[in-house]
């Protein structure tokens, strides 16, 4: 069967035209890693079992192992090119099957995959989800554009925020040995755990501030207090962020600490900046600094090692709820640049960038902060 892919599976078998149906033997061809091949033959023994035979098995058989090499090499348009014809209903019926019997592998695995591994398996079956149900999708934006559409997700963003907390400070509390010691593999996971809390519990912050219209983002008094505190709360917030991909996160205060102006809005600029960096550096450094452009002025940039950002995206930075995939370097939804540009205007600047393919990406803006006595 044809495909147009740079990187098609090995042996694939020829058979009618929109369908991919290996023998049983075949089902994971191509498949490296051994959790996810393991799943996929256990979903096709439970759908035997279930008693579906001859065509529906080798059509169900086609699919489990096109949403398994998705999963395996993180490329959700698979199951599009090899079963392109196959109903909505039974992808999304083997996506969640085959996502059960992964997680459940894992659990029972003697050596499992990384953290990050794990991640962007689950990930792409996320992807896989939403690209075959396009239909429902349409018919949730319809709802959420209708009257009752922006109450419906302040709603669901407030009640996000609870269990989010909890996670934050569960997963802290483990991670500090607090309720008894861990291994190092379970503090890396721990680490990821609360890093995946923190990025949720921001922008779940960030949809709140949008759908609000983002008439409170400042304070509108001004408060003393210390840059280099500041910096360093983020560098801790964001750490097992960094070590989990072998990232230094370094800070550079100024000289003169104590300032006075607006510190929960600068710390979240700085936070939203700083996690986004790390999201798309794969090697090097992040580093925030505060370096005075005059004797109460302070420029605050927040600089990576990435591989830059795309020049055609450079004009859709700050668009909330894009879609944009492939080698655009920010998050799908876009929030949380569009807020810290808000709150850069609130405090009277401007967010600008700059960004070099080889050398990364500097986001940076400067705050009037005179100097003040130690809060």
């Amino acid at each position: 069967m044809p495909v147009t892919t740079t990187d098609p599976p090995r042996d694939r078998p020829s058979g009618a035209p929109g369908r991919y149906a290996p023998p049983a033997s075949d089902l994971v061809v191509g498949v490296s890693c051994p959790v996810i091949s393991a799943a996929a033959r256990r979903v096709a023994a439970a759908l035997r079992a279930e008693g579906v035979g001859g065509d529906d098995l080798d059509t169900a058989a086609g699919v489990v192992a096109a949403i398994a090499l998705a999963a395996d090499r993180g490329r959700p348009s698979y199951v599009s090119e090899l079963v392109p014809q196959t109903s909505t209903a039974l992808t999304l019926r083997l996506v969640d099957l085959l996502r059960a019997e992964i997680v459940r592998g894992l659990r029972q695995a003697p050596a499992p995959p990384s953290a990050a591994r794990i991640l962007a398996v689950l990930g792409t079956l996320e992807q896989v989800r939403e690209a075959v149900q396009p239909r429902a999708a349409g018919q949730l934006e319809a709802h959420l554009g209708g009257p009752a559409g922006l109450d419906l997700l302040v709603e669901i963003a407030h009640d996000l925020r609870s269990p989010l907390t909890s996670i934050l400070f569960l997963s802290e509390t483990l991670h500090g040995g607090q309720s008894g010691a861990v291994n190092d593999i379970q503090r890396r996971q721990l680490g990821l755990i609360y890093s995946a809390a923190l990025g949720l519990s921001a922008l779940v912050s960030d949809a709140v501030e949008l759908l609000r219209g983002g008439d409170r983002l400042v304070d509108d008094e001004r408060a003393p207090f210390s840059v280099s505190q500041s910096l360093e709360a983020v560098r801790d917030m964001v750490r097992p962020m960094a070590e989990e991909k072998n990232l230094i996160v370094r800070t550079r205060p100024p000289s003169v600490d104590h300032r006075l102006g607006h510190p929960v809005a600068v710390s979240r600029v700085l936070l939203n900046l700083t996690c986004n960096a790390l999201k798309f550096t794969e090697r090097g450094f992040v580093e925030l600094e505060a370096r005075e452009s005059g004797a109460a002025r302070v420029e605050f940039s927040v600089r990576d090692t990435g591989s830059g950002i795309d020049p055609q995206a450079l004009t859709r930075l700050y668009q909330p709820f894009r879609r944009g995939r492939g080698s655009v370097r920010f998050s799908g939804t876009g929030l949380g640049l569009t807020i810290c540009r808000r709150l850069v205007e609130a405090m009277g600047s401007k967010l600008q960038v700059e960004t070099h393919p080889g050398w990364g990406t500097r986001f940076y803006f400067e705050l009037d902060l005179p100097a003040a006595a130690p809060a």
